[in-house]
């Protein structure tokens, strides 16, 4: 999940470009301390400076409404059950998306929901992401029990070179500190990893107007109130809304009842984040009939409830395949703000 296009100069590069090889001469960067947090959960007041020396550091910038996000979830869950005790230490930045994600709740009911023990600092202002000059969630860092940022990955996967870097560093740490200790090689491989679909080739799809260059009806980029229709003739990755639509920066709402959402996707699988104020029944339609078993985990009976900030799954395919979602909400009040796949 991306937080802004990028574009092509110097300075954009340089931001996506891992922070430890900015450096001339293979340099390591120094830790950077957490900056001004709005909010601690699951600890007491942490910084980074007072763990140099002490631990091996795991920064991870996450938003809990991603699913890259939530695919690596088990992975740092079980990192911290291992290796704790072993010296590292994992503080999880949330650095939210949407302004729903702000909201301390929202984000304690998720640290409880995917089970999290390690630490989280809120960052709604953006200030460690810049700091970090990062750009994408979720993006990891390892610092060395030196103080210095050795490590960097963007997005999921590396796995187990993830887990092999740490092992090294905790190695390491040991040796410095004079322990006589030693560290599990072997990787964990959590069971309840939500697999990604290497063959999913439709793009993320924001509904708000600050990113809404795939509706393929109606004005993007503009704020306010549209009378949508869907055309008869639809493209593949391109967004139709019918219907009254109130669409705000980070998201589309319906105003008018049996409002419809429909895009043609290729990939596996279909996740939405969505919330309602009063709760909304969505019916979700496959090609034109009942969504049957590509029904996901959030769809009962061929609908969904919406009310809660969050990500519903709305479809589990067994490959990667062309359909087209069809989305009808009953009354009005779907703020919709985003589609992924996987």
């Amino acid at each position: 999940m991306y937080f802004q296009s990028i574009k092509p100069d110097q300075k954009a590069f340089n931001a996506i470009k891992p922070l430890i090889e900015r450096l001339p001469g293979g340099a390591k960067p120094d830790a950077i301390e957490l900056v001004s947090p709005n909010g601690y959960l699951n600890t007491e007041k942490i910084t980074i400076n007072e763990l140099v020396g002490k631990k091996v550091i795991l920064v991870d910038f996450w938003t809990y409404s991603c699913i890259n996000c939530q695919r690596t979830m088990p992975y740092l869950n079980a990192w911290y059950d291992k290796y704790q005790d072993k010296g590292l230490e994992i503080i999880g930045v949330h650095t939210p998306e949407f302004e729903f994600e702000k909201d301390r709740d929202n984000v304690a009911s998720a640290i409880e929901k995917f089970a999290i023990k390690y630490p989280v600092v809120q960052d709604n202002d953006y200030l460690t992401w810049r700091a970090y000059g990062n750009r994408y969630w979720p993006r990891k860092y390892l610092i060395d029990i030196n103080g210095k940022i050795v490590y960097d990955h963007i997005g999921e996967g590396a796995y187990e070179e993830t887990e092999a870097k740490i092992q090294e560093l905790l190695e390491e740490r040991m040796k410095k500190l004079g322990m006589k200790d030693s560290v599990d090689k072997t990787v964990v491989k959590p069971s309840e990893v939500l697999q990604k679909s290497q063959n999913a080739s439709s793009p993320e799809v924001y509904f708000g107007s600050s990113r809404n260059e795939l509706l393929g009806e109606g004005k993007k980029f503009v704020v306010g109130e549209q009378d949508l229709t869907v055309p008869l003739s639809r493209s593949l990755n391109t967004l139709y809304l019918d219907g009254t639509w109130d669409i705000q920066n980070e998201y589309s709402e319906n105003k008018s009842k049996n409002a419809r959402i429909i895009f043609q996707y290729e990939a596996k699988d279909v996740y939405m984040v969505a919330s309602s104020e009063n709760g909304v029944t969505l019916t979700i339609k496959i090609d034109g009939k009942d969504v049957g078993t590509l029904a996901g985990e959030d769809v009962k009976n061929g609908k969904v409830q919406v009310k809660n900030d969050q990500l519903y799954k709305l479809i589990e395919g067994d490959k990667s395949e062309v359909h087209q979602l069809e989305i009808i909400i009953n009354n009005p009040g779907v703020k919709a703000f985003t589609f992924t796949f996987g």
